[in-house]
C-alpha cells in the first residue's frame, strides 16, 4: 500500500479561551494548510470562532456541517443514519486530502471525551496517519470556574448526559459524590427532577459558556428559564481532606 505524504491532526482546542490551548494544538493551527472544523449549518461554529485570527493566510477551511442536530431524537434510527452517511463522506474526504498533506481538524475541550472527531478517528484507521493532541476539557474548566475544587481525597466523579431518562439521572446522583452533567438545553426540567429525587438539587451549579466570554457561574436553584444546550451543572464533592 503506498504510503499517504500527509497525515490527519485532531487539535484539541481546550474549554474554549484561546489561552488555554496547548502550544502544540496552536503550532498546527497557525501553520495549518487545511483547517476542518464540525459547525451547525448557517453557523460560524464554536470551534472556529476559537481560532479566529490564528489561521495562516491562504488557508483551505472545510466547515463540516451536520446534517443534523436536535431535529430528529437520537434513539430514532434515521438519525443514526443520517449521521453515519455525513461521517462516512468526511473521512473519505480527509483521507484524500492526506494523500498529499496535513489537515488539522479542529475539536473542542479533549478529542477523545465525547468529541465528535471520535466517529472520524474510527473510520480512518487503516486509510490515513492520525495525530491525537490531547486538550483541557471543557468540564475542567466549566469546575474551575465554578471556584470550587470538583473531588477531594476518594470522592467518586461521575460524568453523565442530561439526555439521559430521568430514574437514570436520578440514580447516577444519588450514587456519586461528585457529578457533572453535560447537555442540558430543554433537558433541564428533567434533570431538576432527578437531583431533587437524589436530594442533590440544593447542591448543583449551572456554567454557561465556561472560559469563554459571558461565562456565568449560578446556582441550579436560581435559574429560571431556559439555558443553553452546551451548559454544564455541577455538584462539587465534599470529601476526604487533611
Amino acid at each position: 500500500m503506498t504510503m499517504s505524504k500527509g497525515k490527519v491532526i485532531c487539535a484539541g482546542l481546550g474549554p474554549g479561551d484561546p489561552d488555554l490551548m496547548s502550544v502544540r494544538s496552536h503550532r498546527m493551527i497557525s501553520g495549518a494548510r487545511h483547517i476542518a472544523y464540525f459547525r451547525k449549518a448557517g453557523r460560524k461554529g464554536q470551534a472556529r470562532a476559537i481560532v479566529e485570527g490564528m489561521l495562516a493566510e491562504g488557508v483551505t477551511e472545510h466547515a463540516m456541517e451536520y446534517p443534523v442536530t436536535t431535529e430528529i431524537h437520537f434513539s430514532d434510527p434515521e438519525y443514526n443514519r443520517v449521521l453515519a452517511a455525513f461521517y462516512d463522506q468526511w473521512a473519505d474526504t480527509l483521507a484524500e486530502i492526506a494523500q498529499t498533506e496535513d489537515v488539522v481538524v479542529l475539536c473542542e475541550g479533549d478529542p477523545f471525551l465525547y468529541g465528535s472527531y471520535m466517529h472520524l478517528y474510527t473510520r480512518l484507521q487503516g486509510r490515513a496517519e492520525q495525530e491525537i493532541i490531547p486538550g483541557i476539557t471543557g468540564m475542567s474548566g466549566c469546575w474551575t470556574a465554578s471556584g470550587q475544587p470538583i473531588t477531594w481525597g476518594d470522592d467518586v466523579l461521575t460524568v453523565a448526559m442530561a439526555t439521559l431518562s430521568e430514574d437514570e439521572l436520578a440514580k447516577r446522583a444519588a450514587e456519586t459524590d461528585a457529578l457533572v452533567v453535560m447537555k442540558i438545553g430543554r433537558n433541564l426540567p428533567k434533570l431538576r427532577r432527578a437531583l431533587e429525587r437524589a436530594g442533590r438539587a440544593d447542591d448543583a451549579w449551572l456554567v454557561e459558556r465556561g472560559t469563554m466570554p459571558g461565562q456565568t457561574v449560578q446556582k441550579l436553584s436560581e435559574i429560571e428559564g431556559e439555558v443553553p444546550y452546551f451548559s454544564i451543572v455541577l455538584v462539587h464533592g465534599q470529601g476526604r481532606r487533611p
